[in-house]
């Protein structure tokens, strides 16, 4: 599942009763916007919205909200020239329709979502594949996860009383931003779905001994609204770029967006409405980031090459979708802005899931999303796959590696995620790549036991030419050069070994230091399971780090035979 207009995979639900109910209303009431009312982004200098505001209401416009230190403003108008007229103002660099149907009248006037009623979890919590997948069951035993650390949900909302999620979310820091109007009222959080219910519980579900466990179940979860009540729960722009200033204002170490934004599949920069929508939500998302947010999105589940676009079919999704000719500066939104940490979805089996996006370059790393159990609204719980499901995933061993590394920087945990990820091999013709880095799953599935077992962010190095072991022959060599690292080497040295080869009881498996240590990784260990594809953790701490390090193979036995595909050296 990934919400917008994407095909959703609606995999069957299998959950206690939810709460059913209607939506409260909010007081004080507004003015409903009148028939013919759109949404739109004026962007200006950050800082600098003064005059354009000035000019939203000269030009039949009133101004909804704005972001003044990013210079978005959201303003309504039923003035057809509304937008022409605006992008003459002085000081005004973009302005875009960010629907193409009338503002809902709700938008005056939110309602606040009910409480679901709560059904008492009667199942236990035992290991579930995903969990066990990423060795986040494994992680568990270390660390759980800091209270400092706060993930931002940016759904359709968290059933707060949940309770498999209640002793682990933060109402103080948690809102709704649909409509694009920050809105902090208690409850205005709620799940007016499920998903974002379900997303949340495989971030940070309390381990509890009922129902399910999350990736990181120390850490808090706070809820920011995106999605507006409708059949759809449609995440326009303005929300979405409320909700990215929220995160940044209020501290999140990480967000998670399973969701592009509506009503473009794809915004295409040669189009003024999309050219605004890129801008300001590209400006948001930076924003989060500079005041240290990792944001993490899903790839989305097109089954599509984001690396090759060619068509369109599905947009706008808010009124009649048109098949339209695009190009690769046409761009998921948040999911393919810079430093978004893009998350492809992996089945049981470690293969591509059949409905995940793809693309070189495109996607960060890769964690489950077939058939995820987790938390549902009312107390329940349920399976959906997704994109969705696997990027919440990845969202918490983030948040992992944000407990165990209080100072890194967004930069340093997008780092941490690739060094530390599982290699994992093309699965079919449209991979290309390598093991280490390929366009199904990027630099890997994400290890939770890795990120609870790193210290301060460090520099990697990697070797990908292939070096072929001959049968029962003299040793081969792959080198790495090292450099830039100052001093020695850690006392917890990562070697991160892809070798293929049938019966890997065949091998002896040595690390060779610059100045010709040997340490020991695998000798003739694994009987006759096929490849090493392991990470081995080495005190290398008597050890300058710079030089030429060498990862040294030899077959020792006759009639099995192999190579080195890739290796790599994280310091």
């Amino acid at each position: 599942m990934f919400l917008g207009s994407r095909a959703r995979l609606r995999t069957a639900v299998i959950a206690a009763a939810v709460g059913a109910g209607v939506l409260t209303a909010a007081t004080p009431a507004a003015a409903a916007p009148a028939a013919g009312t759109r949404a739109y982004l004026v962007i200006t200098a950050p800082g600098d919205t003064s005059g354009a505001k000035t000019a939203v209401a000269s030009n039949n416009g009133t101004v909804f909200s704005s972001y003044d230190a990013i210079g978005v403003i959201v303003a309504h108008s039923a003035a057809t020239d509304f937008a022409s007229k605006m992008r003459t103002v002085s000081g005004v660099q973009k302005v875009g329709a960010t629907r193409t149907s009338d503002v809902p009248a709700e938008a005056a006037n939110p309602a606040i979502p009910p409480a679901a009623a709560q059904n008492s979890p009667t199942v236990t919590e035992p290991v579930r594949p995903d969990m066990a997948q990423i060795k986040a069951d494994q992680a568990w035993a270390v660390n759980q996860g800091s209270r400092n650390v706060t993930v931002g949900v940016l759904d359709t909302g968290i059933d707060d009383l949940h309770e498999d999620l209640k002793a682990n979310f933060d109402a103080a820091d948690s809102a709704s931003c649909a409509y694009g109007k920050l809105d902090t009222r208690a409850g205005a959080w709620r799940d007016i779905d499920t998903h974002g219910t379900h997303v949340a519980g495989t971030i940070a579900a309390a381990k509890n001994g009922r129902g399910v466990v999350g990736v990181a179940p120390g850490v808090k979860i706070a809820a920011v609204r995106v999605a507006e009540p409708n059949t759809e729960s449609f995440f326009f722009a303005e929300n979405t770029i409320c909700a990215m200033v929220f995160a940044g204002d209020h501290g999140f170490a990480v967000t998670n967006n399973s969701y592009y934004t509506d009503p473009w599949l794809f915004n295409c920069p040669d189009n003024a409405d999309q050219d605004a929508i890129l801008e300001g939500v590209k400006r948001a998302v930076a924003y989060a980031e500079g005041k240290g947010v990792l944001n993490v999105a899903a790839a989305g589940n097109e089954n599509y090459n984001l690396a090759n676009k060619t068509r369109d079919t599905k947009s706008p999704n808010d009124s009649t979708p048109v098949q339209r000719t695009i190009t690769n500066a046409c761009l998921s939104v948040p999911t393919e802005l810079p430093g978004i940490v893009t998350v492809a979805s992996i089945t049981s089996a470690n293969g591509k899931s059949s409905f995940s996006n793809y693309g070189t370059d495109k996607i960060s790393v890769a964690a489950p999303g077939d058939a995820v159990y987790s938390t549902v609204p009312g107390g329940g719980y349920g399976s959906k796959s997704g994109t969705s499901m696997a990027s919440p995933h990845v969202a918490g061993v983030a948040a992992l590696l944000k407990s165990v590394n209080p100072a890194a920087t967004p930069a340093q945990l997008r780092q941490l995620l690739a060094t530390q990820a599982d290699d994992l091999a093309c699965t079919d013709s449209r991979c290309s790549g390598t093991t280490a880095k390929n366009n199904f799953f990027g630099e890997g599935r994400v290890d939770a036991l890795e990120a609870v077992g790193t210290g301060t962010p460090g520099k990697s190095f990697e070797n990908t030419t292939r070096v072929d072991i001959p049968d029962n022959a003299a040793a081969v060599t792959s080198p790495i050069t090292v450099s830039g690292v100052t001093g020695n080497a850690p006392a917890t040295l990562k070697v991160a070994v892809d070798i293929v080869h049938t019966y890997r009881g065949d091998l002896v498996v040595d690390l060779i230091a610059p100045d010709g240590s040997v340490y020991s990784l695998s000798n003739r260990s694994g009987g006759s399971a096929d490849n090493i594809q392991q990470t081995f953790t080495v005190d290398a701490s008597s050890e300058v780090a710079n030089g030429v390090w060498k990862l040294r193979v030899q077959d020792v036995a006759a009639a099995d035979t192999g190579y080195i595909n890739s290796w790599k050296l994280t310091f």
